[in-house]
């Protein structure tokens, strides 16, 4: 079975920065789409940013510039690297992983791609106060 596992959360203030790590296990081909979405108290689940396999990323407008999302295959890992983290910020980061081809992204065709069709880790907390 895939197994998605983040770490790297934690309690920051404004301003700082954090880098998220998910590793991923239990899976043989290629992985389409990578992404990482955050969900906060009261609010729908979002996405963050995406990475398909040809390196192309996406980015949400008010991550742009400040987070970047990068992937190291030889450690089957995902990250997310985040500057300059504002209170806003704040939620239950969780990575997803689409092991069949497709849409890739923000849109929403590729967000419904990953929500039903990606594999999700359990998330790591973020905290910006």
């Amino acid at each position: 079975d895939v197994q998605l596992v983040e770490s790297g959360g934690g309690s920051v203030e404004a301003g700082g920065s954090l880098r998220l790590s998910c590793a991923a296990s239990g899976y043989s081909g290629t992985a389409y789409c990578l992404g990482w979405f955050r969900q906060s108290p009261g609010k729908e689940r979002e996405g963050v940013a995406t990475i398909d396999n040809d390196g192309t990323t996406s980015y949400a407008d008010s991550v742009r510039d400040r987070f970047v999302i990068s992937e190291d295959n030889a450690k089957n890992t995902l990250y997310l690297q985040m500057n300059m983290l504002k209170i806003e910020d704040t939620g239950l980061y969780l990575c997803v992983a689409r092991f069949a081809p497709g849409a890739c992204g923000l849109g929403a065709t590729a967000v419904q791609h990953l929500r039903f069709g990606g594999h999700w880790g359990q998330g790591t907390q973020v905290t910006v106060s």
